[in-house]
């Protein structure tokens, strides 16, 4: 299929996308970074990234009625309005403390003023909030792509956005924002706040055609609450009625579990076993963005060769694998290979498994149910932040630090290798084609 059928609302749409995501880039490597120039304890940093996951655990089911509710569009430009805003408020706080970070190239010496602890509850509110808006936004941008492609575009237009999200978000995103921190510690936020204001900018010039108003509210005696709980009740009932949908969100949310278990602490794992500068933190994430180009590129024809049944087996294999891995590995150009290999593999995954869902959901329902299957694939990550703080904590009395940050590796691994074992035969391509023909 030639790019030039593609709607000229897609190609807005996967502008803002991206945009969104160079800008997501740049602070992945900015807060990860500042956390450890201000604490050097894998808890806390585990805790800060589990403020940004939290929220999928608590909001994502009542955003899916939103969602379904009123004008995606509307929705996706508000939440990017309001995380440009909490950006820019941390990037005055940081302005203000900006001679404390003046060696901010090295983490361990990278803050120099007193009590770190207002910087850190400052990094802990702000990535709870932007994870919150991120919940709704990222809910509605999902289900707002099938209102501006068409069914039989949708793997290829997923491909073509997640190939454009790891090179925005893993690739040009961490270069720039290891530059911009080598100018100033405030600079990088000020770029994300910049491109959440002109995605904001760029979703709005969607025309109406492309941007349908989804409202479900009838008229009824029931009060607002009490429509709000029966609409939320009902996509729920949706995705636990589906026998292929409801074990694939059980699925996603076991791997989002170990992945996020294994990376509580990478920055240290970075910083202290692979000895990495802010330059090769930078490089080191360009793995992810080749590795999900192409997967993105590669993937629906990989996917079109071997099945979309066989393409899950292989990525539900692949998982634990590369993570046990990691946990050996010394030199942190291996581990660029590892992370090219997962986040292929990852992309190849969200391709048939978001495909799906957007194939076989009823319209009214999309929202409800997408984010149904979110809280279960993505409200695990939190606990997943969590465990793997608490491991690489406990475990440092009694082994090696190098070995306490290398653990949770082991960990996923072992426990990925269970969900693979648990899953084999549920998602082959003959059932995922049933449940396709049956829409």
């Amino acid at each position: 299929m030639s790019s030039l059928k593609m709607p000229k609302n897609y190609w807005k749409l996967w502008t803002a996308d991206t945009v969104s995501n160079l800008g997501n880039g740049v602070s992945s490597i900015a807060f990860p970074w500042l956390a450890s120039a201000l604490t050097r304890s894998p808890l806390t940093i585990a805790i800060v990234g589990l403020m940004s996951q939290l929220p999928w655990l608590l909001f994502t089911l009542p955003a899916g009625v939103i969602t379904d509710r009123f004008d995606r569009k509307k929705i996706i430009i508000a939440t990017d309005v309001a995380r440009g805003v909490v950006t820019l408020v941390a990037c005055a706080i940081l302005f203000a403390n900006r001679s404390s970070f003046l060696h901010i190239k090295d983490p361990t010496h990278g803050y120099t003023g007193g009590s770190a602890t207002f910087l850190i509850g400052m990094m802990m509110v702000a990535t709870f909030i932007l994870g919150s808006a991120e919940v709704l936004g990222n809910n509605s941008a999902q289900t707002f792509l099938p209102d501006v492609v068409e069914e039989k575009y949708l793997q290829k237009a997923n491909g073509q956005m997640a190939s454009a999200e790891s090179i925005a978000n893993q690739f040009a995103g961490p270069a720039l924002g290891s530059l911009l921190l080598g100018i100033s510690i405030y600079i990088p936020f000020l770029f994300d706040a910049a491109s959440f204001f002109a995605s904001a900018a760029l979703i709005a010039l969607i025309t109406a055609q492309g941007a349908k108003i989804i409202n479900n509210r009838k008229e009824s005696n029931e009060s607002a609450t009490q429509l709000f709980t029966n609409e939320l009740k009902e996509g729920f009932r949706w995705l636990m009625g589906h026998e292929i949908l409801r074990p694939m969100a059980y699925t996603l949310g076991a791997l989002n579990f170990v992945s996020s278990l294994a990376l509580a602490s990478f920055i240290l794992f970075a910083q202290e076993v692979l000895h990495v500068s802010i330059f090769v933190m930078a490089v080191l994430g360009t793995a992810g963005a080749f590795g999900g180009l192409v997967g993105g590129i590669a993937g629906p024809k990989l996917i079109a060769k071997i099945g979309e049944g066989t393409t899950l087996t292989v990525a539900l294999l692949s998982f634990p694998t590369l993570f046990l891995l990691g946990s050996l590995v010394t030199r942190w150009y291996i581990f660029y290979i590892l992370v090219f290999l997962e986040m292929f593999t990852a992309v190849i995954w969200n391709i048939v498994t978001v495909s799906f869902r957007q194939t076989i959901i009823p319209s009214q329902l999309l929202g409800r149910v997408n984010s149904g299957y979110r809280f279960f694939g993505w409200g695990s990550m939190p606990l997943g932040s969590l465990a793997g703080g608490v491991i690489t904590t406990i475990s440092a009395h009694y082994i090696s630090r190098e070995y306490s940050l290398r653990l949770p590796f082991v960990v996923a691994g072992v426990i990925g290798l269970g969900v693979f074992l648990a899953t084999r035969g549920r998602f082959t391509s003959e059932r995922l084609e049933s449940a396709k023909s049956h829409t």
